[in-house]
């Protein structure tokens, strides 16, 4: 489908194993899927875009609680 990625694609994109894009919808690091085919989850190239812009940068984690994000 033109103006989708599957799981691949997206692994690809993202420069990560396709098997961790099932760990990320699994932690939900990354947004749903927009669509399936059967069992083949879909991305819309405009969610992922706009998922990728609002994603915080390098060495982020969830519930970091230093001093330094405190202030």
């Amino acid at each position: 489908m033109d103006g989708y990625l599957t799981s691949t694609e997206l692994a690809d994109k993202l420069g990560i194993r396709h098997t961790s894009v099932y760990r990320y919808r699994v932690r939900g690091d990354i947004p749903d899927p927009d669509e399936y085919v059967g069992r083949t989850p879909l991305w819309k190239e405009t969610t992922i875009a706009a998922w990728l812009e609002a994603r915080p940068g390098h060495g982020w984690r969830k519930g970091r609680t230093s001093a330094r994000d405190a202030g």
